[in-house]
């Protein structure tokens, strides 16, 4: 597991749509329409100079990082609690769950069960069904 992508509130970024799903297909299409001659031809598409670099820049690098690494939400209420409290994550906190959890577990009915499976049973227990739902391809979306 890719520790890097945890986040303070207990979701794991490589069990999000995006990472599952969104990636992969933004790299088809980019290596498709480059190889189709597209990267050529782009700006005289409507926006295609804004485009282009857009989903370059999804393909080659990636769509987004986790919270930890400047990702997600800059004003999420959940991340700046953690940092302050210099908790790794929400579920190890003290204060756990609090208030600022109420639209994360409504969006992400899964998240409470997680986390209590993080705190109760630890890292490891946590990892590895992280890693399960990652290799089934599962992600929130379908959780929900």
């Amino acid at each position: 597991m890719e520790k890097q992508y945890t986040c303070y509130c207990g979701l794991y970024c490589g069990v999000c749509a995006v990472k599952v799903k969104v990636e992969p297909a933004a790299t088809a299409l980019y290596v498709e329409m480059k190889s189709a001659g597209f990267e050529d031809i782009i700006n005289f598409i409507p926006d295609g100079d804004r485009f282009w670099p857009f989903l370059k820049g999804m393909s080659e690098d990636g769509v987004c990082v986790s919270c930890k690494d400047g990702g997600g939400n800059p004003g999420c209420q959940v991340r700046t609690c953690a940092k302050d409290a210099g908790v790794e994550m929400c579920a190890f906190c003290e204060s756990y769950p609090c208030d600022k959890f109420d639209a994360f577990f409504k969006g992400y009915p899964v998240l409470e069960k997680d986390n209590a499976l993080l705190r109760d049973d630890g890292w490891e227990a946590w990892s590895e069904l992280q890693e399960k739902r990652l290799a089934q391809g599962c992600t929130y979306a379908d959780l929900s």
